[in-house]
């Protein structure tokens, strides 16, 4: 059958992939002149199967008064004249407690882990390469505190059989030898070393040229303006230089595509959460990062892409704005610098994308209450970490097939 993908980021893309891997005929539609270029373009690099949590956490609304006085908050809220951002903030503080937190995390990690699989499968098949490795993230804690609210983090952990190590001050500096530099700022970290980096960019248009030789049509420079249904039921997709007809329709557009369901009377929280980075010259070996550092203090990780580290994280809420605040960079600088002393940050580009966020930190993956029409979005910062798996779910449940996780949670209809 014909299926339209709406949005060629990473999870259309991989979407994509899987979908023409399943026999169907595909095409993927996207504004942006090639793949990537928006929310997948630079973001942290990090691919994170075990450092996988909701936002939504107990403790939250506190923590985010006091990240708000911050000189670099981690934390960035903007208040406006919109529906759509506060009922997505009363959404998210409902989930703020400990049965939410543990309910929201195991869906993630169970996706997340799926992923993993997913991904060295999709890696050994296609042969990609991307600035890859796999030597594990280390979420790193400056305070007592942070370390021992990790305690959390490890049950959940432990639950779902992710492998996961907690690091004192030494371990720390084991695991990333250039952390000897900055040894009095840190007390230990948790490590999950099935983590891996990887530049997401690179990732996807890769995969989108092997999509395209699997016989998958991409339509760039073409914007969405609307479904074409018809009693109830999808029949294709309408954008500015007409319409293209369709089987079924999975909508992947990220932060846009509640915009675009909203005009289908189909309410989808999905709230963007722009996020920054910068890419930095690697000028001294002994100064950078081996794999992932996540700075907890400032949710900023660090990134070790071949010859570059991607400094990104924090989270400012201020609808869909896309500009570049110096105070932004001047933070992303202070992680790195402090950390990491002595990079040319001088140099390194700056970027800002918006994420996809649920208000319970899990995507949204499935069917919807239009027949034929399914989504595949809502991952926050997570897209890059939970692509694969998420892409395999949804060609699963478009092709008819039962997927091999369980993925019912997943769907809308949890809303």
């Amino acid at each position: 059958m014909k299926v339209i993908v709406l949005g060629a980021g990473i999870i259309g893309v991989t979407s994509a992939y899987q979908l023409a891997k399943a026999g169907h005929e595909v095409v993927v539609i996207d504004r942006q002149p090639g793949p990537a270029l928006e929310t997948s373009h630079a973001n942290a690099g990090e691919v994170s199967f075990g450092y996988c949590s909701p936002w939504a956490a107990p403790g939250i609304p506190r923590k985010a008064v006091k990240w708000l006085m911050m000189k670099h908050p981690p934390l960035v809220l903007r208040p406006k004249v919109d529906g759509a951002m506060l009922a997505w903030l009363i959404q998210m503080l409902a989930n703020c407690n400990y049965k939410s937190y543990a309910i929201n995390k195991s869906r993630m990690l169970r996706l997340a882990d799926y992923s993993r699989i997913c991904l060295a499968e999709l890696r050994a098949e296609t042969a990609i390469s991307y600035d890859e490795r796999m030597q594990g993230t280390v979420q790193l804690f400056r305070t007592q505190h942070q370390l021992d609210a990790s305690a959390k983090d490890v049950t959940a952990l432990a639950a779902d059989g992710i492998p996961y190590e907690v690091l004192d001050r030494d371990g720390c500096i084991r695991q990333e030898p250039a952390l000897a530099h900055a040894r009095d700022k840190i007390v230990g970290g948790l490590l999950t070393p099935l983590d891996e980096t990887g530049d997401c960019f690179k990732f996807t248009n890769a995969l989108a040229e092997k999509a395209a030789a699997l016989g998958v049509t991409f339509r760039y420079g073409s914007e969405i303006t609307g479904l074409d249904v018809e009693g109830g039921r999808v029949k294709g997709v309408i954008t500015k230089t007409g319409r293209e007809a369709a089987d079924k329709v999975v909508v992947a557009m990220g932060s846009h595509t509640p915009l675009l369901l909203r005009k289908h009377g189909i309410s989808l929280p999905v709230y963007p959460v722009k996020g920054y980075s910068m890419t930095i010259p690697i000028t001294d070996e002994s100064r950078a990062p081996v794999s992932t550092v996540l700075d907890e203090s400032y949710k900023i990780a660090i990134t070790r892409l071949g010859d570059r580290i991607r400094v990104g994280g924090m989270a400012e809420i201020s609808g869909y704005t896309n500009d570049l605040g110096i105070a932004r960079r001047r933070t992303l600088e202070h992680s790195v610098n402090d950390l990491f002393p002595g990079g040319d940050t001088a140099t390194g580009s700056f970027w800002s994308g918006l994420r996809p966020m649920t208000p319970d930190g899990t995507p949204v993956i499935g069917p919807t209450k239009i027949e034929g029409l399914y989504l595949n979005t809502g991952h926050g910062t997570l897209g890059w970490t939970m692509s694969t798996g998420s892409a395999r779910v949804i060609a699963d449940l478009v092709s008819g097939k039962q997927p091999e996780i369980d993925a019912t949670d997943l769907a809308i209809s949890r809303y």
